[in-house]
């Protein structure tokens, strides 16, 4: 899976990101984001993000 740049998240963005407790399943979790928690432009596991239902989780895929 190719990494997702920091750019190209914005707030307000749908996404599906996988959260700290289902990485070794990587079940997605599809929400707003609300907040940009990553300072860098690329992670090699996915741009952290707090969804606007308090989530938080690394974005695997945006919609």
């Amino acid at each position: 899976m190719s990494t997702i740049a920091r750019s190209s998240i914005k707030s307000g963005t749908k996404v599906a990101i996988v959260q700290k407790h289902d990485q070794p399943t990587q079940t997605l979790t599809q929400g707003i984001v609300k907040d940009i928690l990553t300072n860098a432009s690329h992670h090699p596991h996915g741009i952290k993000v707090r969804l606007t239902s308090g989530l938080t989780g690394r974005v695997k895929k945006i919609y």
